[in-house]
């Protein structure tokens, strides 16, 4: 059996894996079911609560990420292997973990007052939108560097050369070359965000209609045995997933034949 031959047999073994799990959902599928827990106003509460604490999370986060992916990809400072290792923070602790510093965090005299002075974050709407977004930052700005990273710097120093301003370089330069690439940041940051868990329910908690995503509405019709209705809830999840990365995969088909 040759090397290709082998791979392909991989692939098509990780593709059957993932499949098999997808599919035996639907051994507890009930059709009924589905629609009457779909248009539950706890259901749709928690989708609302997703799709808007990911959306606003991942703009927060690409915001942060463009400027910090500019930095690690064209400039030369002190601390940058520092900078652009804590990147990996997120993947080197688990979310819980993740959860559970902001929580102490806001347990000490600074993040005590954060709470009464400004904006209430735990057991809050907040705590959300907060968690979410420390956990996509490291992804967006990792994807985002990556997009920098293709556009050589000789582009902005032909626009410098002919009068431009560094920033004005950036904007006009740099920036629309790598707009698919933040596209795709974004969505995929957004795509994250929709799935956090543990670092959303260690801050922010399991309050239905007020902190309840997605995500958590799945925990807590599994934590009461709930099945049918579970496999509702992960395919609702599922199907946000795939078309998800079904739309990053059409900004990349799109921006090859560009």
């Amino acid at each position: 059996m040759n090397l290709r031959r082998v791979s392909i047999l991989f692939a098509f073994s990780t593709f059957a894996l993932f499949a098999v799990l997808v599919l035996s959902l639907l051994y507890f599928y009930r059709g009924g079911l589905f629609m009457e827990t779909l248009l539950s106003e706890r259901t749709l509460f928690s989708i609302r609560l997703s799709i808007y604490s990911a959306t606003v999370a991942a703009v927060l986060a690409t915001a942060m990420a463009v400027p910090s992916a500019y930095a690690l990809s064209r400039c030369n400072f002190p601390g940058k292997d520092a900078v652009d290792t804590i990147l990996e923070l997120p993947m080197l602790v688990s979310p819980a973990a993740l959860g559970a510093m902001l929580l102490i965090f806001f347990n000490n005299p600074f993040g005590n007052w954060i709470q009464t002075r400004g904006a209430q974050f735990v057991f809050d709407s907040n705590g959300i939108i907060l968690a979410q977004f420390v956990t996509t930052l490291g992804v967006a700005t990792r994807l985002t560097k990556a997009a920098m990273d293709e556009i050589p710097q000789r582009y902005e120093d032909v626009a410098r050369t002919l009068g431009a301003s560094p920033a004005a370089a950036f904007f006009n330069v740099t920036l629309p070359l790598c707009r698919r690439g933040l596209a795709a940041a974004f969505i995929l940051s957004w795509a994250k965000a929709m799935g956090e868990f543990g670092a959303t329910i260690t801050l922010a908690g399991t309050m239905a209609m007020k902190t309840e995503t997605l995500p958590i509405a799945i925990f807590m019709k599994l934590s009461t045995a709930d099945i049918d209705g579970t496999v509702v809830l992960i395919l609702i999840m599922t199907a946000i997933g795939i078309g998800t990365l079904y739309t990053v995969r059409l900004i990349g088909r799109k921006g090859l034949h560009a």
